[in-house]
Protein backbone atom coordinates (compact mmCIF):
# COMPACT_ATOMS: atom_id res chain seq x y z
CA UNK A 1 0.00 0.00 0.00
CA UNK A 2 1.22 3.43 -0.13
CA UNK A 3 2.59 5.29 2.36
CA UNK A 4 -0.45 6.52 4.47
CA UNK A 5 -1.56 9.94 5.54
CA UNK A 6 -1.60 11.22 8.53
CA UNK A 7 -3.86 9.72 10.49
CA UNK A 8 -6.38 11.89 12.18
CA UNK A 9 -8.44 10.89 14.83
CA UNK A 10 -12.37 10.30 14.15
CA UNK A 11 -15.88 9.78 15.90
CA UNK A 12 -17.23 6.54 14.62
CA UNK A 13 -20.78 7.33 15.93
CA UNK A 14 -23.96 7.20 12.93
CA UNK A 15 -26.60 9.20 13.84
CA UNK A 16 -30.13 7.61 12.70
CA UNK A 17 -30.04 10.29 9.69
CA UNK A 18 -28.03 8.35 7.47
CA UNK A 19 -30.53 9.25 4.56
CA UNK A 20 -29.05 13.08 4.72
CA UNK A 21 -25.89 12.41 4.42
CA UNK A 22 -25.65 14.32 1.07
CA UNK A 23 -24.60 12.14 -1.59
CA UNK A 24 -26.29 12.46 -4.14
CA UNK A 25 -24.79 10.48 -7.59
CA UNK A 26 -26.12 7.47 -9.39
CA UNK A 27 -27.56 5.48 -6.53
CA UNK A 28 -28.42 2.06 -7.38
CA UNK A 29 -31.35 0.73 -5.51
CA UNK A 30 -31.56 -3.14 -4.05
CA UNK A 31 -33.26 -4.01 -7.67
CA UNK A 32 -29.42 -3.18 -9.23
CA UNK A 33 -31.18 -0.94 -11.60
CA UNK A 34 -29.49 2.58 -12.19
CA UNK A 35 -31.14 5.66 -10.99
CA UNK A 36 -29.52 8.97 -12.02
CA UNK A 37 -31.81 11.29 -9.55
CA UNK A 38 -29.03 14.00 -8.66
CA UNK A 39 -30.52 13.66 -4.65
CA UNK A 40 -29.73 10.05 -4.32
CA UNK A 41 -30.17 9.57 -0.70
CA UNK A 42 -28.17 6.95 1.38
CA UNK A 43 -29.76 3.71 1.22
CA UNK A 44 -31.12 2.16 4.49
CA UNK A 45 -30.17 -1.14 5.85
CA UNK A 46 -32.29 -4.34 5.80
CA UNK A 47 -30.32 -5.60 8.64
CA UNK A 48 -27.16 -5.55 10.45
CA UNK A 49 -24.71 -7.99 10.91
CA UNK A 50 -21.34 -8.43 13.01
CA UNK A 51 -18.39 -10.14 10.88
CA UNK A 52 -15.92 -11.18 13.23
CA UNK A 53 -12.86 -13.15 10.37
CA UNK A 54 -13.39 -12.01 6.99
CA UNK A 55 -16.25 -13.81 4.85
CA UNK A 56 -14.47 -15.20 1.29
CA UNK A 57 -17.00 -14.06 -1.26
CA UNK A 58 -16.80 -16.20 -5.44
CA UNK A 59 -19.85 -15.85 -8.01
CA UNK A 60 -22.55 -13.47 -7.37
CA UNK A 61 -23.53 -12.49 -4.06
CA UNK A 62 -26.45 -9.74 -3.35
CA UNK A 63 -26.56 -8.83 0.36
CA UNK A 64 -30.03 -7.00 -0.12
CA UNK A 65 -28.27 -4.36 1.67
CA UNK A 66 -27.67 -6.25 4.41
CA UNK A 67 -25.15 -3.54 6.57
CA UNK A 68 -21.62 -5.91 7.37
CA UNK A 69 -19.36 -4.77 10.50
CA UNK A 70 -16.14 -5.68 11.94
CA UNK A 71 -16.21 -6.91 15.53
CA UNK A 72 -13.47 -9.20 17.31
CA UNK A 73 -10.59 -9.06 15.57
CA UNK A 74 -12.13 -6.92 12.46
CA UNK A 75 -13.82 -4.58 15.01
CA UNK A 76 -10.87 -2.16 16.75
CA UNK A 77 -11.87 0.53 14.28
CA UNK A 78 -7.87 0.90 13.64
CA UNK A 79 -7.11 2.98 10.51
CA UNK A 80 -3.72 0.72 10.46
CA UNK A 81 -2.33 -0.58 7.90
CA UNK A 82 -2.90 -4.39 6.77
CA UNK A 83 -6.10 -4.60 8.62
CA UNK A 84 -7.79 -7.69 7.44
CA UNK A 85 -10.98 -7.29 4.89
CA UNK A 86 -14.63 -7.55 5.92
CA UNK A 87 -15.18 -9.60 2.77
CA UNK A 88 -12.51 -10.78 0.16
CA UNK A 89 -13.42 -11.50 -3.38
CA UNK A 90 -12.08 -14.40 -5.58
CA UNK A 91 -11.09 -13.13 -9.12
CA UNK A 92 -14.68 -12.61 -11.62
CA UNK A 93 -16.99 -12.18 -8.26
CA UNK A 94 -19.70 -9.75 -8.37
CA UNK A 95 -20.79 -7.93 -5.03
CA UNK A 96 -24.26 -6.45 -4.62
CA UNK A 97 -26.19 -3.99 -3.02
CA UNK A 98 -24.26 -4.19 0.44
CA UNK A 99 -23.49 -1.61 3.27
CA UNK A 100 -20.04 -1.80 5.11
CA UNK A 101 -20.83 -0.32 8.43
CA UNK A 102 -18.39 0.73 10.82
CA UNK A 103 -15.48 -0.42 11.58
CA UNK A 104 -14.74 -1.48 8.94
CA UNK A 105 -11.40 -2.89 9.20
CA UNK A 106 -10.13 -2.77 5.23
CA UNK A 107 -13.06 -3.22 3.70
CA UNK A 108 -13.17 -5.39 0.73
CA UNK A 109 -10.24 -7.26 -1.21
CA UNK A 110 -10.55 -8.16 -4.60
CA UNK A 111 -8.00 -10.58 -5.57
CA UNK A 112 -8.52 -10.20 -9.41
CA UNK A 113 -11.07 -8.99 -11.89
CA UNK A 114 -14.58 -8.23 -9.74
CA UNK A 115 -17.47 -6.13 -10.21
CA UNK A 116 -18.97 -4.05 -6.92
CA UNK A 117 -22.65 -3.36 -7.78
CA UNK A 118 -24.38 -0.45 -5.20
CA UNK A 119 -21.88 -1.02 -2.60
CA UNK A 120 -21.49 1.65 0.17
CA UNK A 121 -19.23 2.32 3.15
CA UNK A 122 -20.78 4.27 5.92
CA UNK A 123 -17.68 5.47 7.55
CA UNK A 124 -14.38 4.29 5.69
CA UNK A 125 -11.67 2.07 7.75
CA UNK A 126 -8.32 1.65 6.04
CA UNK A 127 -9.61 1.90 2.79
CA UNK A 128 -13.06 1.37 1.15
CA UNK A 129 -11.77 -1.59 -1.25
CA UNK A 130 -8.19 -2.71 -1.76
CA UNK A 131 -7.58 -4.04 -6.29
CA UNK A 132 -4.86 -6.52 -6.26
CA UNK A 133 -4.02 -9.58 -8.80
CA UNK A 134 -1.19 -9.57 -11.11
CA UNK A 135 -2.92 -9.84 -14.57
CA UNK A 136 -2.93 -7.09 -16.65
CA UNK A 137 -6.29 -8.25 -18.58
CA UNK A 138 -7.69 -7.61 -15.00
CA UNK A 139 -10.77 -5.44 -15.04
CA UNK A 140 -12.46 -4.03 -11.82
CA UNK A 141 -15.56 -2.37 -12.07
CA UNK A 142 -17.30 0.38 -9.47
CA UNK A 143 -20.72 0.82 -10.37
CA UNK A 144 -23.15 3.23 -8.22
CA UNK A 145 -22.62 3.50 -4.13
CA UNK A 146 -20.79 5.60 -2.23
CA UNK A 147 -17.73 5.89 0.53
CA UNK A 148 -17.74 8.65 3.50
CA UNK A 149 -14.97 9.59 5.94
CA UNK A 150 -11.82 7.97 4.34
CA UNK A 151 -9.33 9.52 6.05
CA UNK A 152 -6.85 8.43 3.73
CA UNK A 153 -8.19 6.99 0.51
CA UNK A 154 -11.32 5.53 -0.70
CA UNK A 155 -10.00 3.05 -3.40
CA UNK A 156 -6.40 1.57 -3.23
CA UNK A 157 -4.88 0.00 -6.68
CA UNK A 158 -2.38 -2.18 -5.17
CA UNK A 159 -2.66 -5.11 -8.59
CA UNK A 160 -2.44 -5.16 -12.66
CA UNK A 161 -5.21 -3.68 -15.58
CA UNK A 162 -7.68 -1.25 -15.29
CA UNK A 163 -10.07 0.22 -12.84
CA UNK A 164 -13.33 1.87 -13.85
CA UNK A 165 -15.81 3.26 -11.34
CA UNK A 166 -18.72 5.48 -12.35
CA UNK A 167 -21.71 6.90 -10.57
CA UNK A 168 -20.37 6.48 -7.63
CA UNK A 169 -20.22 9.70 -4.58
CA UNK A 170 -17.22 10.20 -1.95
CA UNK A 171 -17.79 12.82 0.80
CA UNK A 172 -14.49 13.70 2.92
CA UNK A 173 -11.32 11.40 2.16
CA UNK A 174 -7.48 11.95 1.12
CA UNK A 175 -7.32 10.22 -1.92
CA UNK A 176 -10.65 8.89 -3.86
CA UNK A 177 -8.65 6.28 -5.75
CA UNK A 178 -4.51 6.15 -5.56
CA UNK A 179 -2.35 3.63 -7.84
CA UNK A 180 0.40 2.08 -5.06
CA UNK A 181 3.37 4.30 -5.09
CA UNK A 182 5.09 2.33 -2.71
CA UNK A 183 4.36 -1.48 -3.33
CA UNK A 184 7.12 -3.89 -3.95
CA UNK A 185 6.05 -5.15 -6.89
CA UNK A 186 4.95 -2.42 -9.37
CA UNK A 187 2.77 -2.34 -12.51
CA UNK A 188 1.06 -0.33 -15.19
CA UNK A 189 -2.28 0.38 -13.93
CA UNK A 190 -5.03 2.24 -16.00
CA UNK A 191 -8.08 4.51 -13.93
CA UNK A 192 -10.97 5.57 -15.84
CA UNK A 193 -13.99 7.61 -13.97
CA UNK A 194 -17.02 8.65 -14.78
CA UNK A 195 -20.05 10.46 -13.33
CA UNK A 196 -18.08 10.88 -9.98
CA UNK A 197 -20.01 13.34 -7.01
CA UNK A 198 -16.51 14.14 -4.48
CA UNK A 199 -17.58 16.25 -1.72
CA UNK A 200 -14.64 18.30 0.15
CA UNK A 201 -13.07 18.08 1.94
CA UNK A 202 -10.91 15.92 -0.25
CA UNK A 203 -7.30 16.20 -0.70
CA UNK A 204 -6.77 14.36 -3.99
CA UNK A 205 -9.32 12.61 -6.78
CA UNK A 206 -6.83 10.34 -8.41
CA UNK A 207 -3.07 9.28 -7.72
CA UNK A 208 -0.91 7.88 -10.39
CA UNK A 209 2.91 6.80 -11.24
CA UNK A 210 4.12 8.45 -14.43
CA UNK A 211 7.18 6.24 -14.12
CA UNK A 212 4.95 3.36 -14.53
CA UNK A 213 3.01 4.41 -17.09
CA UNK A 214 -0.36 4.28 -15.15
CA UNK A 215 -3.01 7.14 -16.88
CA UNK A 216 -6.37 8.05 -15.49
CA UNK A 217 -9.51 9.34 -17.65
CA UNK A 218 -11.92 11.53 -15.93
CA UNK A 219 -15.36 12.41 -17.25
CA UNK A 220 -18.43 13.81 -15.80
CA UNK A 221 -16.21 15.25 -12.52
CA UNK A 222 -18.79 16.95 -10.01
CA UNK A 223 -17.09 18.50 -7.11
CA UNK A 224 -18.95 19.78 -4.18
CA UNK A 225 -18.43 22.33 -1.82
CA UNK A 226 -14.56 23.40 -3.01
CA UNK A 227 -15.27 26.54 -3.42
CA UNK A 228 -11.14 27.35 -3.63
CA UNK A 229 -10.53 24.45 -5.98
CA UNK A 230 -7.78 22.89 -3.58
CA UNK A 231 -9.00 19.13 -4.23
CA UNK A 232 -6.60 18.06 -6.98
CA UNK A 233 -8.22 16.55 -9.88
CA UNK A 234 -5.21 14.17 -10.93
CA UNK A 235 -1.71 14.17 -9.02
CA UNK A 236 1.23 13.14 -10.48
CA UNK A 237 3.56 10.90 -8.66
CA UNK A 238 7.06 9.15 -9.23
CA UNK A 239 6.73 5.53 -7.46
CA UNK A 240 8.42 3.08 -6.35
CA UNK A 241 8.71 -0.43 -4.92
CA UNK A 242 11.45 0.22 -1.85
CA UNK A 243 8.28 1.17 0.38
CA UNK A 244 9.67 4.98 0.61
CA UNK A 245 7.26 8.12 0.16
CA UNK A 246 6.73 8.62 -3.75
CA UNK A 247 7.66 11.92 -4.99
CA UNK A 248 5.21 13.93 -6.85
CA UNK A 249 5.83 14.73 -10.40
CA UNK A 250 3.19 17.42 -11.43
CA UNK A 251 -0.60 17.83 -11.90
CA UNK A 252 -3.01 18.59 -14.51
CA UNK A 253 -4.56 17.65 -17.41
CA UNK A 254 -1.90 15.85 -20.61
CA UNK A 255 -2.62 13.68 -22.97
CA UNK A 256 -0.66 11.01 -21.76
CA UNK A 257 -1.20 10.44 -17.82
CA UNK A 258 -3.76 12.91 -16.46
CA UNK A 259 -6.41 12.96 -19.54
CA UNK A 260 -9.24 15.34 -18.99
CA UNK A 261 -10.05 18.42 -19.78
CA UNK A 262 -11.27 22.15 -17.48
CA UNK A 263 -14.89 20.74 -18.90
CA UNK A 264 -14.42 17.53 -17.43
CA UNK A 265 -14.86 18.95 -13.90
CA UNK A 266 -17.98 21.45 -12.31
CA UNK A 267 -17.48 22.80 -9.09
CA UNK A 268 -20.61 23.25 -7.01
Amino acid sequence: MTSPAPRRGRARTLGAGLAATGLTVGMIMASGALTPASAATWPSASGSQAVTATIKVSGTKDYGMLRLYGSGDLGTGSQDEDQGPILELAAGTTLKNVIIGSPAADGIHCLGSCTLQNVWWEDVGEDAATFLGSSSSNVYTVSGGGAKEASDKVFQFNGAGTLNVSNFAAQTFGAFVRSCGNCKTQYKRTINLNTIEATYKGSRIVGINTNYGDSATLKNITVVGDTSKKMIPCQKYIGNSTGAEPTTNGTGPDSTYCKYAASDITYK
